[in-house]
């Protein structure tokens, strides 16, 4: 069974009365918790696009960078995002039942985590339009809290994807202008093993995210360049 006949089989739930936010409670499981992956970057896309005001071409083009949607299923994609956006529940209760799905009890949404692979996708659409709006910060510094991401790793996603808040490449790496070459590349070491594919769909990851780590890998390899040249220079 698709992707997307598991997410239309999760919305005719919908029919006998359940909301779109108690749809979740039911998907903790894999292949479940994929499907709930989907369903929440739609659905906090629908409530981000109701923030700023609009849904450009762009951040549509965006979305489907991420994921393919055959045609016959796009009605189901569509569904989900209305349902979303014209919910009365606010975006805060999707996000914490989102949280609940996926947060490692006890532990930040650090970069190792689907909490923060979500997050990453909303940044690629918010700010696929070259323009990242105040309404949509305010959106998902709000999210980035209830999902426990720390302060330092949201800058970090920020500085990729907000092209007036970066690229400082020390932000973009998540390290200290002070540290160590060494220390320097031992991070960006690391991150580059968080990014492979395989680490990511052992995270939950829908495969069709995994392309937004060709983004992220871009820029940390970018940054990394970037920090070797300064300290050459």
């Amino acid at each position: 069974m698709s992707l997307w006949s598991r997410i239309s089989d999760a919305l005719a739930a919908l029919g006998a009365g359940e909301s779109l936010s108690e749809v979740f409670s039911r998907l903790r499981t894999p292949p479940e918790r994929t499907v709930a992956f989907t369903i929440a970057v739609i659905a906090l896309s629908a409530k981000m696009a109701k923030a700023d005001g609009l849904v450009t071409k762009d951040e549509v083009t965006a979305f489907r960078e991420v994921f393919h949607i055959p045609p016959a299923d796009e009605p189901a994609a569509a569904r989900v995002f209305n349902m979303a956006r014209e919910d009365v529940a606010g975006f805060e209760t999707y996000a914490e039942r989102i949280a609940r799905m996926f947060r490692v009890d006890g532990q930040p949404c650090g970069q190792d985590s689907v909490l923060c692979d979500l997050m990453e996708g909303l940044f690629h659409i918010a700010a696929a339009d070259g323009e990242y709006h105040p309404a949509e910060e305010a959106f998902l510094s709000r999210v980035a809290e209830i999902f426990g991401m720390e302060r330092p790793a949201f800058e970090r996603l920020r500085a990729r994807y907000a092209p007036e808040y970066g690229p400082d490449p020390y932000t973009v790496l998540g390290v200290s202008p002070d540290a160590t070459l060494e220390d320097i590349r031992a991070v960006w070491r690391a991150e580059v093993r968080q990014t492979h594919p395989d680490r990511m769909i052992a995270r939950g990851v829908p495969e069709e995210a995994v392309r937004l780590a060709e983004r992220r890998m871009q820029a940390i390899n970018q940054a990394w360049e970037d920090i070797q040249a300064g300290r050459a220079a």
